[in-house]
């Protein structure tokens, strides 16, 4: 058919060749030396939505950077904390480091999509797409951070160059990464004792939101009370997130009261000539930035930047999980068979190169001998959105519409299928039937997923735990709240009360 006479959702958009999977970083950068067309994928949350997206087109050749070495390792000195490349925004979350001494970062990472989507996508994707609304970019601002760039020269020897974080965008969606580069790490300073650092967000709804305003602050008040620095930077205001200097000057030599705080949210406002678009007009943004500004410094003189943390985030993570063999193949195309342990059964199938797991799990895995019924997981809406697609990939929720299938080789799956026990239903599931927790049904393996690794995760968890854990599935029926029931007597039986 003409894909021209489809809606674009039908549309199958550029096609996945092969996907490159090397396993060091001079094997990754030579690739990308030799096949210069090749794009870079880690979570891949934003790269399959742009292949979909696009339309049609030549096929694509991915080079998948999971399985290169160290790069999704988090580390830190005296006076830095550094993030590799795959990091992503739950490692972030769950590091008490990173809490303690850069808390900006941490907030924003908890506050991007969902927790399916925050176990997949990574700090630096955030950083590389380049969007004005990416919210980590405002954190990484305000806390001065530094990223590093990797190519090749012309002996083969694997060079960097640091770059500022405020000099790595040169305008909307665009940055100064050059052919044969890629971001291997990001480094942060952490906070001193005599800094406070907060990062804010509005939004047009709790979660999975995309920020109308987005802004951290990064003070150090001396001795005398008086603002010694500052640096503020704001998303979704301009083509690109910006600096503020002329909020930070409204604060340096001066006490943080009342007066002063008013000074700089007036200066925010001055500051900025926004965006209008469908999510707020130029106008609003004008003038919410204000009461943004303004409510933060409020919250950063109190000492209250930490007070909405929550006590136990869950991230949908069985951080006991022991790590499978990841032994698989360097290079799947359509003909490369990958195997993969699904439901506790090994499954080898080829069509991973073209296909997100989703896929692959029901139409290629599926017709294999021994996999048994693997339809529970549905695509709702393909764009990591809903949640229906949920699973479990080695220990972690995740949403399998946006997860390239051969990065599932040599890993492990659980699907709705294989949360019973033979014959026995899982607490959760027997909970939905007690509960009268169904309605059109569509989207409850994706809640029964993503709701026992809640309750793998957090020992009898309470409201704002479950509906945060579970922010990522929607119900388009309604009904959350025997939902939320379910979960909560699942916990409890599960715990044994």
């Amino acid at each position: 058919m003409d894909q021209s006479l489809l809606h674009p959702v039908q549309r199958t958009g550029r096609a996945i060749r092969v996907v490159h999977r090397p396993t060091n970083l001079g094997d990754a950068l030579a690739i990308l030396a030799d096949r210069s067309g090749a794009l870079p994928v880690a979570g891949g949350t934003d790269l399959l939505l742009d292949l979909h997206r696009g339309g049609p087109g030549e096929p694509v050749e991915l080079l998948d950077l999971t399985n290169v070495d160290g790069l999704s390792d988090i580390s830190s000195t005296s006076d830095c904390i550094t993030l590799g490349a795959t990091v992503t925004h739950n490692q972030v979350v769950r590091s008490a480091d990173i809490r303690g001494s850069a808390l900006p970062l941490a907030q924003a990472c908890l506050e991007v999509a969902s927790p399916q989507l925050r176990n997949r996508a990574t700090v630096a994707g955030n950083i590389i797409t380049a969007s004005p609304a990416n919210d980590t970019i405002s954190a990484l601002m305000a806390l001065d951070a530094i990223v590093t760039l990797a190519h090749l020269d012309g002996d083969g020897s694997v060079v960097t160059r640091d770059v500022a974080i405020d000099d790595f965008f040169t305008g909307f969606r665009t940055t100064v990464i050059e052919p044969g580069e890629l971001l291997t790490a990001i480094n942060v300073p952490r906070l001193s004792a005599h800094c406070r650092g907060m990062w804010v967000k509005l939004g047009m709804r709790r979660a999975q939101a995309i920020s109308v305003i987005h802004m951290a602050i990064v003070i150090s008040i001396d001795d005398d009370g008086i603002v010694a620095g500052a640096r503020i930077a704001a998303g979704s205001v301009a083509p690109r997130v910006v600096l503020l200097p002329t909020v930070a000057a409204a604060l340096i030599g001066n006490q943080l009261d009342d007066s002063t705080i008013a000074a700089a949210a007036l200066a925010a406002s001055d500051a900025i000539d926004p965006i209008d678009d469908v999510r707020a007009t130029a106008d609003y943004r004008k003038q919410t930035i204000k009461t943004v500004t303004s409510r933060t410094l409020a919250a950063l003189r109190d000492n209250r930047q930490a007070e909405m943390w929550p006590a136990e985030p869950p991230c949908l993570t069985d951080t006991g999980w022991m790590s499978s063999d990841r032994s698989s193949p360097t290079q799947v195309d359509e003909s490369t068979p990958i195997s993969v342990t699904v439901n506790g059964t090994t499954i080898t199938a080829a069509g991973a190169a073209s296909r997100n797991l989703l896929d692959w799990l029901r139409d290629q895995a599926a017709s294999e001998p021994e996999a048994g019924p693997l339809t529970g997981t549905k695509e709702g809406c393909a764009e990591g959105e809903c949640g229906a697609c949920t699973v479990m990939l080695d220990g972690q929720a995740v949403m399998s519409c946006l997860v390239p299938a051969a990065q599932a080789a040599g890993g492990e799956v659980t699907t709705v299928e294989g949360l019973a026990d033979d014959s026995e239903l899982h607490p959760l599931q027997q909970a939905f039937i007690d509960d009268f927790a169904v309605q059109c049904g569509f989207c409850i393996p994706g809640f029964l997923v993503s709701g026992t690794a809640l309750i793998d995760e957090v020992n009898r968890p309470d409201d704002e735990q479950i509906k945060l854990a579970l922010s990522g599935n929607i119900c388009r029926c309604t009904g959350y709240y025997p939902i939320m029931d379910a979960v909560r007597n699942a916990a409890d039986s599960e715990g044994g009360s």
